[in-house]
C-alpha cells in the first residue's frame, strides 16, 4: 500500500512539474513575449555596439598620439594653423566652354563637340 501511494505521489509531482514547464515555454512563445525578447536583444546589441565604438575611438586617439610623438609633430590638443586662403582671382576666372549662347541666351551646341 505504501508502494502505491509513493508511485502515485511521484507521478502526480512529475505531472505538475511537466505541466509547469510546458506552460512556461508556451508563454515564452507568445507574440508579446517574443516581441519583448527581441526588443531586449536589440537594446543589448546597441549597448555592445556603443561600447565597441567607444573602445575604437579610444584606441584611435591613443594611436594618433603615439604617431604624433613618434613623428615629432605638435600635440593633438594644440591649435593648428589653417592653410592660407586662395586668391580670389584664381577662383573667379571663367572656364572655357564649347557651348555658345543663342539669341535667346540659352546655351546650345556649337558643332565642335566630340561625340
Amino acid at each position: 500500500m505504501f508502494r502505491r501511494a509513493f508511485w502515485f505521489t511521484t507521478g502526480a509531482a512529475a505531472g505538475v512539474w511537466a505541466t509547469t514547464k510546458v506552460n512556461r515555454k508556451l508563454r515564452r512563445l507568445q507574440p508579446d513575449s517574443l516581441a519583448a525578447q527581441a526588443a531586449e536583444k536589440a537594446v543589448e546589441t546597441g549597448h555592445r555596439l556603443r561600447r565597441f565604438a567607444l573602445d575604437v575611438r579610444t584606441g584611435m586617439a591613443d594611436r594618433e598620439e603615439e604617431l604624433h610623438e613618434a613623428l615629432g609633430l605638435t600635440a593633438p590638443g594644440d591649435a593648428r594653423e589653417l592653410p592660407a586662403p586662395r586668391s580670389r582671382a584664381v577662383l573667379d576666372t571663367p572656364h572655357p566652354t564649347t557651348r555658345a549662347t543663342g539669341p535667346s541666351g540659352i546655351a546650345g551646341p556649337t558643332g565642335n563637340e566630340d561625340h
